[in-house]
């Protein structure tokens, strides 16, 4: 039997059907000289790990068991990284029997060659491993960029590129490490993008060089090469180039940006460099070209039929209210394209302008120039537009002329960073906005945060105390139907994937207009607002909980409990 037959009888055996189709296209891989393994991986719907055990069954090889989080440095050091990277080979350890590695492709002759040569005084004992198990292990093992970092200092002793990083900057534009850095920065922005990070933080410590990525609203550090904090002033003056800053300035933050294009999607990246005691830092936040819409945002029925109505209203304000970082932006975003009509014009003044939207006016604060929110507002009032948006309420001259806009007939929609959605009250009040005016031009005040959704691969059933859950208020009598965070390969062990909103909201009926004018406390409105029919942030977390999309431990750790039920 031919090695096509083979693999195509091993698919079969492990889920594929199309035999013919897989004949084909493994042909036309061997004609272009292509990884046999690869096309049935890529062009079928086997089971990756299934499959490739049953290569390996077939070739007696062993199977990798355990997933590897840590190459020992001995191992690092007989086996390259600019050969392990290059060829997708993991080396696992060394002792008496010879040196093991770990692939997923054993046809890959030259794979093979290049690993003997390279071990050359040992016996090579192959095993088998999934490719995405692979992968993952080799950068968590060797680092990001580790190939390209050990381009940078071949051939040369750390002290000697540390001295040449140390001189000026435009040593990026001499040599041929100019290429090397810049690939090194692009693999860093390229790994954080294929791992849905919206955050890329690079910050000196003492003796080393720290990269972080925020995925899902948690920070990760990401593994780097030994000695990186060499690169650490040639990576701050690749990013500065990229943001148009100025290179030599590290005494001061600065701003900037980054438009970059992965697989012809756009991504526009925020750069702010901070100096601290131990050099210059640099955070990237990595902003797509997003599709809004309200699938995404994770309301129930009731809750979207009630912002729908909120946005046919012809005017008031719609305030979002919650901490950086919580998703207001989206959400905002969201509700202006719903309501983006050849019918309507919309004009917004943001800072920065996060996302454009085709046919919505932009305005992008620049207060060094006198363009605050409040001179912008002023200008948009003058120009007939029937909807607002102002990226935050940040003082009271800006609420002011928000509420005057409400008032003659415009429908505004900003932020506010308050704990919850009955705080926006206050919050407006104490900025000097009149009760009577806060009651009469507000339509409602929307609190939000953001919770990351289960793996839905690995999420498994949870067991609580029923006296936590009885503390936390959580429903009786539905225990059965909490889940909680297990962690596989393909939500890189943290058993989360992705993440959704839970919102509470605060319409300002008749009622509530009338406690707010007579400047009644936070706790009556809030009573108020839950006779009628407000859901608090945690108990709608707890419902999405119940639906299967969360875990008991997110929606506690974004909200805070009621007052009143710890006074209890």
């Amino acid at each position: 039997m031919s090695l096509t037959e083979q693999l195509v009888k091993l698919a079969a055996l492990c889920g594929h059907a199309d035999e013919a189709a897989l004949r084909a296209a493994l042909a036309t891989a061997a004609e272009q000289q292509l990884s046999l393994v690869v096309t049935v991986l890529e062009k079928t719907q086997v089971d990756e790990n299934r499959f490739l055990r049953a290569v390996g069954e077939w070739l007696g090889l062993p199977w990798l068991e355990q997933a590897v989080t840590e190459i020992p440095a001995a191992v690092r050091e007989r086996f390259p990284a600019r050969v392990a990277l290059r060829y997708q080979l993991l080396p696992l350890a060394e002792d008496a029997r010879g040196f093991a590695v770990a692939m997923y492709d054993p046809f890959d002759l030259v794979a093979r060659k290049v690993a003997t040569q390279t071990i050359s005084d040992r016996p090579l004992r192959w095993v088998m491993s999934g490719r995405k198990r692979i992968l993952q292990s080799l950068r968590q093992g060797y680092g990001i960029g580790a190939e390209t970092f050990d381009q940078i200092l071949e051939g040369r002793e750390v002290d000697d590129a540390l001295q040449e990083i140390r001189q000026e900057v435009n040593v990026l534009d001499q040599d041929d490490s100019e290429a090397s850095v810049i690939k090194f920065v692009n693999q860093i922005m390229r790994e954080a993008l294929e791992q849905g990070a919206t955050d890329i933080h690079i910050e000196p410590l003492a003796d080393d060089l720290q990269i972080r990525y925020r995925i899902d609203g948690v920070l990760h550090e990401v593994p780097v090469p030994a000695q990186i904090k060499v690169l650490h002033a040639s990576v701050l003056s690749r990013v500065k180039i990229m943001a148009h800053l100025d290179i030599a300035e590290r005494r001061l933050p600065q701003d900037g940006r980054i438009n970059l294009e992965l697989e012809g999607q756009q991504i526009d990246v925020r750069v702010a460099t901070i100096p601290s005691v131990a050099g210059e830092s640099v955070s990237l936040r990595l902003l797509g070209q997003e599709q809004f819409d309200f699938a995404r945002l994770g309301l129930d029925g009731a809750s979207e039929q009630k912002i729908r109505q909120l946005l046919a209203m012809p005017n008031g304000i719609v305030l979002l209210t919650g901490p950086t970082g919580c998703g207001k932006s989206t959400s905002l975003y969201t509700f202006l394209s719903s309501l983006n009509t050849k019918e309507r014009r919309i004009v917004t003044i943001e800072d920065p302008v996060e996302h454009k939207i085709d046919g919505v006016v932009q305005i992008a604060v620049k207060a060094d120039i006198g363009l605050t929110f409040a001179a912008g507002l002023r200008s948009i009032l003058r120009g007939d537009p029937n909807v607002i948006m102002v990226g935050e309420m940040r003082d009271f001259e800006t609420a002011e002329i928000a509420v005057r806009g409400a008032l003659t007939g415009h429908l505004v929609f900003s932020t506010l960073h308050t704990n919850d959605a009955v705080g926006g009250i206050t919050r407006l009040v104490d900025m000097g906005v009149e009760p009577f005016l806060v009651g009469s031009a507000v339509r409602a005040f929307i609190a939000q945060r953001l919770v990351r959704k289960l793996c839905p691969h690995c999420k498994v059933p949870a067991a609580h105390p029923a006296g936590y859950l009885a503390e936390i208020g959580f429903p009786a009598g539905q225990e059965e139907r909490i889940f909680q965070a297990a962690g596989c390969e393909r939500c890189r062990g943290t058993g989360y994937a992705g993440r959704t909103a839970i919102y509470e909201m605060c319409l300002v009926s008749n009622r509530l207009a009338d406690l707010i004018t007579q400047r009644k406390p936070a706790s009556a409105l809030r009573s108020l607002a839950m006779e009628e029919g407000m859901t608090p942030l945690r108990q709608y977390g707890f419902a999405r909980v119940l639906d299967g999309v969360t875990t008991v431990e997110e929606v506690v750790r974004v909200t805070a409990a009621d007052l009143g039920a710890l006074d209890e």
